[in-house]
């Protein structure tokens, strides 16, 4: 080969290989759109809810690692994780952020106004501040409401019926979560509208659950429920029994588990239609634009296998009623 042929060579060489960075960087899939989930208790504690969450993403045609990524965080109901995780989102320029409960938004959007902020659940989000009102939230800021504390008197007038001569009621609360605040102040007043007399079970951490139980004289236990309390639910089911306490909560999840009663909002649903709102964002949609919605099906789950246990007879006028019975 003649030192003109090597030459030219060479350059034919050095020319494609300028191109293979050009070449790989086309061959790079595209960065997917993303999800920062900022889960405020445990994996399993909220199984069923990100089960509803990414079945209905899939039917919107968001399917996980293909169409969309989800980045899960678990703060395990610990009010200290949730600055860290919502500053870690932003760091990961995540497209949209989802959180169940008002702390978890309120350090979310501390940390962004500029990043979607979607909230699954939460008690009373235009007090709270997270949004400016339900029909125009204004700001990055939109979900659905839960109305907890419209439901306060329902559910005691429910557990008067399962637990007939009830006179001694026990409320607890997460008093470092404004939502279970507000909800435990109604329950108060509704309690005294129906003559109960209601003493107060204010916790901050895990580690006053069950000091709160030894000081406990009552015959019914109101749980207003957070993620401090879904992440410590077996141990609350344990020491109600333990003080054969009726309970009532919020939610089936927490019945299905122990409890003995719950009537509120279907969570499921509330997470499939989160993921319908996080769908209209993804695809463009502001979320100032996006009016907070309200929950539209509600259950009353009843655990008879509990009431048999702390040896109740739950009339059947109230088991008819009930859209579920756990035996």
């Amino acid at each position: 080969m003649t030192a003109k042929m090597k030459r030219r060579a060479f350059i034919t060489l050095l020319g494609g290989a300028a191109a293979w960075p050009l070449a790989a960087r086309a061959q790079q899939p595209a960065r997917l759109p993303t999800i920062g989930f900022l889960g405020s208790s445990t994996p399993s504690a909220m199984s069923q809810w990100v089960a509803a969450f990414v079945q209905r993403l899939r039917e919107l045609g968001w399917i996980e690692a293909r169409t969309v990524a989800i980045e899960y965080r678990w703060a395990e109901g610990r009010n200290e994780h949730y600055n860290e995780i919502a500053a870690e989102f932003v760091r990961l320029k995540v497209d949209v952020i989802v959180a169940y409960s008002t702390l978890p938004v309120i350090a979310a959007k501390q940390a962004t106004s500029v990043i979607p902020i979607v909230f699954a659940v939460a008690g009373d989000p235009v007090n709270a501040g997270l949004v400016a009102s339900l029909a125009r939230p204004g700001g990055n800021v939109t979900g659905l409401s839960v109305q907890q504390y419209d439901l306060a008197g329902k559910r005691l007038e429910l557990l008067r019926e399962a637990v007939p001569g009830l006179r001694r009621l026990a409320i607890m609360a997460n008093v470092s979560n404004p939502g279970p605040v507000l909800e435990m102040g109604e329950v108060e007043a509704a309690a005294r509208a129906l003559g109960l007399e209601a003493t107060t079970f204010k916790i901050r951490r895990a580690e006053d659950i069950a000091p709160g139980f030894d000081a406990l004289r009552a015959e019914a236990l109101y749980v207003c429920t957070d993620p401090l309390i879904i992440a410590n639910r077996a141990r609350i089911h344990t020491l109600a029994m333990g003080a054969r306490l009726a309970t009532i909560y919020n939610s089936r999840e927490y019945v299905e588990t122990g409890g003995l009663m719950s009537y509120g909002p279907n969570f499921p649903d509330q997470w499939r239609r989160t993921a319908g709102i996080v769908d209209k964002i993804l695809r463009g949609a502001k979320p100032s634009d996006i009016p907070v919605e309200q929950p539209t099906k509600f259950d009353l789950v009843i655990n008879l296998t509990t009431a048999k246990a702390l040896r109740l007879e739950v009339p059947p006028t109230l088991l008819a009623r009930a859209d579920e019975v756990i035996e």
